[in-house]
Formats: C-alpha cells, sequence, structure tokens
C-alpha cells in the first residue's frame, strides 16, 4: 500500500472522533440556546456519521502537504478541493446550508477567505520556526 495512502488512513482514523464530539457539543448549545430545539433519530445518526467522515477527511487530507513530488500549488489544490467538497457536502446533507446555488457560492466565498487566511498564518509560523532553526544551525 502506498505510504501516504497509509498515512491517510492513519490520520484520519487518528482523528476522526473529534467530529461527532463537535458536533455533540453544538448540539448541546442549541438545546440550551434555542427554544423547543429538537432533533430526529435519523438527523442525529446523519450529523454523527457525517461529522465523522469530514473529520477523517479533514485530519487525512494533511497528508497531500508532505508529497514531496507534487509542487505546493498541486498540493494546496487538492488540499483545498478535498476540504471544500467534503464540508459543502456535510453541510448540504445535514440541511445546516440549503441546497441553493446562492448559498453555496456564499458558503464558497466564506470558505475561502477563511481557508487563504488560515493557510497564511500556518504558512508563515513555519517559515518563522525554519528561519530559527536555520540560524541556530548555523
Amino acid at each position: 500500500m502506498n505510504r501516504y495512502l497509509k498515512e491517510f488512513l492513519h490520520r484520519g482514523l487518528i482523528f476522526a472522533g473529534f467530529g461527532p464530539i463537535v458536533v455533540g457539543i453544538v448540539f448541546a448549545i442549541l438545546q440550551y440556546t434555542v427554544k423547543d430545539f429538537s432533533l430526529g433519530g435519523v438527523d442525529v445518526l446523519t450529523a454523527i456519521a457525517s461529522t465523522y467522515l469530514l473529520a477523517f477527511i479533514q485530519a487525512g487530507a494533511s497528508v497531500f502537504n508532505q508529497i514531496e513530488h507534487w509542487p505546493p500549488a498541486k498540493a494546496l489544490g487538492i488540499h483545498f478541493s478535498t476540504l471544500f467538497l467534503s464540508y459543502s457536502l456535510c453541510y448540504i446533507l445535514n440541511r445546516w446550508i440549503p441546497f441553493d446555488i446562492k448559498v453555496i457560492l456564499i458558503f464558497a466565498g466564506i470558505f475561502t477567505i477563511v481557508y487563504a487566511l488560515t493557510y497564511t498564518a500556518v504558512f508563515l509560523c513555519v517559515r518563522a520556526a525554519s528561519k530559527k532553526m536555520n540560524s541556530r544551525l548555523a
């Protein structure tokens, strides 16, 4: 088995359980803040299964940035596309956003901005840490 596929599966399995924990926390907050908040069994099952899969994919997708023979733009594009598709499908499946082109475009814009800000912050932190480490080695 390809070592990157193994790593994808390994990371996914380690962190996938955080998805249902997060959705459980959100549902608990909604129960205490929204009057007459209730969910059906299918809604709960869908949320648990889809957020488990979402967390699995998000954790596993981090391996794309470590594939040495891929150019950075390819790794970034595949990482972004994987996360965007996963989040979009999860949100639509759970009816957290409606299946409406206008709403999906707004979601896409917000997702892209947040992704770019997060990527930039991580990039700057890694670059600063690399400079610091290189200066200690020199």
